[in-house]
């Protein structure tokens, strides 16, 4: 399955961004030493030559823009609406089995309940949107704006990613 996901960098040009920006992603498919592959693949969305991923799979958008800028903003939020939407749809999903299943019944599993509750405490991979320039998954709205605060010069970079 494929889905975008957002870096958001610390540069001062687009080209730094988009470099640190594939930094970030090359670590998620685990092409960098010493990463973990969270992902099988990215492609970014310079990258014209395929006709079945980035803008030919999502259609337009930027290769990477400055948070604060019209851009910026819409990646920001569809990047952290995804977060959300998705934590939330898995935290349900435990509340249900909590009240309807067994500890047995969560214990092998059943209704994938264990699966929904591994979700909801994921640190990265496909119900984590967001990720810092160290590769780590931004999971709560604190984290995210304690960075927004601090950065200086913040961009954020989109992938299509297979998971």
């Amino acid at each position: 399955m494929h889905l975008v996901i957002y870096a958001l960098v610390e540069a001062s040009t687009e080209d730094e961004a988009l470099a640190a920006g594939k930094s970030v992603f090359r670590q998620l498919v685990g092409a960098e030493p010493q990463s973990g592959a969270v992902f099988d693949y990215f492609v970014a969305f310079d990258e014209e030559d395929t006709r079945v991923a980035g803008s030919a799979r999502w259609g337009e958008l930027p290769t990477a823009a400055p948070v604060d800028s019209d851009d910026g903003e819409d990646l920001l939020e569809r990047g952290w609406e995804a977060t959300k939407e998705e934590f939330e749809r898995n935290l349900d999903r435990v509340k249900e089995a909590i009240e309807e299943l067994s500890d047995e019944e969560i214990m092998r599993d059943e209704d994938l309940a264990r699966h929904a509750f591994h979700k909801v405490g994921a640190y990265d991979g496909p119900t984590i949107f967001l990720y810092t320039e160290h590769g780590t998954g931004i999971r709560h709205r604190g984290q995210l704006d304690r960075l927004l605060e601090e950065s200086e010069e913040l961009w954020i970079v989109p992938a299509d990613v297979h998971f």
